[in-house]
């Protein structure tokens, strides 16, 4: 039986986007704040995760995953769950609590549903979990902010326009660099009304669950390559664990983390010194604090020279 995770932690996953457009908005283009801030949302680490997890543990079952119909339509809502668990039964009055408890029981065996939580909205069945994993957008902490675009053209004429005898030519956008840090925390507790009410170790997050996170948040990104995402990669994961009584509070990592050139060559540093201040002050808190980065790419500025595991040299959340 797996053990369950009951520790709070906070971190920070920071992605390295070169020459790409690691989060598009609707006109294709790297998102923006009014103020020029380039930014990304967390949909786009939480599909990372879930499609590093989809794709190398084919065991476990992930929900909240597009997929198709024989007709080439996107599978509704009510549709996923029937192909995944099988009926799902009309509510009753007379069983309509276990009805729901059965509901809840097959939401909570899907990872993702037991790391970010779910809104599940179905006739009979309209309630929220509220994930033990939030993450935050991100923020470009690189600060130049250069977006550029440039024309391709494609092999084939507008079919719409009679008249068309070229070539159909459209552009693609890119941020020339960027540094994105996100903030997440795990709260196992928001989940714990449910496992008292499913008694069930299937539905509550285990140790190995944890342990499948952190290698998808260190390895996510770089292999979800695509046209518009190659050159967008995992740069460096910080995970703090607190002591399972611990009741302390830290803030966003995101605001103590900058990113730094080191002239003349493709390598890039990264100042935790902000963030290693806040950690002292809680440093009785502290059960472990885990640092992966690129040692080849990437210096730590702020912490002792031999901190860090080797991002390459990790499987199952553990350095090799």
């Amino acid at each position: 039986m797996a053990n369950q995770f009951k520790n709070r932690c906070f971190g920070a996953v920071i992605i390295k986007s070169v020459n790409s457009n690691w989060n598009a908005d609707f006109t294709h283009s790297p998102r923006t704040l009014p103020d020029g801030t380039v930014y990304a949302t967390d949909k786009a680490l939480k599909y990372a995760i879930r499609n590093y997890i989809k794709k190398n543990y084919t065991d476990e079952k992930v929900f909240f995953f597009k997929k198709m119909k024989e007709d080439i339509k996107p599978v509704t809502l009510d549709e996923n769950y029937v192909e995944m668990f099988g009926e799902l039964k009309k509510p009753d009055k007379k069983s309509l609590i276990e009805d729901r408890k059965k509901v809840i029981s097959n939401l909570l065996n899907c990872i993702d549903i037991r790391l970010f939580g779910a809104t599940f909205a179905s006739k009979g069945y309209n309630f929220s979990l509220h994930g033990p994993l939030q993450i935050n957008h991100a923020i470009d902490k690189f600060g130049e902010f250069e977006i550029y675009s440039e024309q391709i053209m494609s092999p084939f004429r507008n079919s719409g326009k009679d008249d068309s005898d070229q070539s159909t030519l459209g552009n693609q956008t890119n941020l020339k660099e960027g540094h994105y840090v996100y903030h997440f925390s795990i709260n196992p507790s928001n989940l714990y009304d449910f496992y008292a009410l499913l008694d069930e170790s299937s539905a509550q997050l285990s140790d190995e669950d944890i342990d499948k996170l952190i290698e998808a948040m260190n390895s996510g990104v770089t292999i979800l390559d695509s046209s518009r995402k190659i050159g967008s990669e995992n740069e460096a994961t910080i995970f703090v664990k607190l002591k399972a009584d611990s009741k302390a509070v830290l803030p966003s990592f995101t605001d103590f983390i900058d990113i730094k050139k080191i002239e003349d060559t493709a390598n890039r540093t990264i100042d935790l010194t902000a963030l290693k201040e806040q950690l002292d002050a809680v440093e009785k808190e502290i059960e472990s604090v885990y640092i992966y980065y690129n040692p080849l790419l990437t210096k730590l500025e702020g912490l002792p020279d031999n901190s860090g595991y080797n991002l390459f040299n990790i499987v199952n959340g553990k350095k090799l």
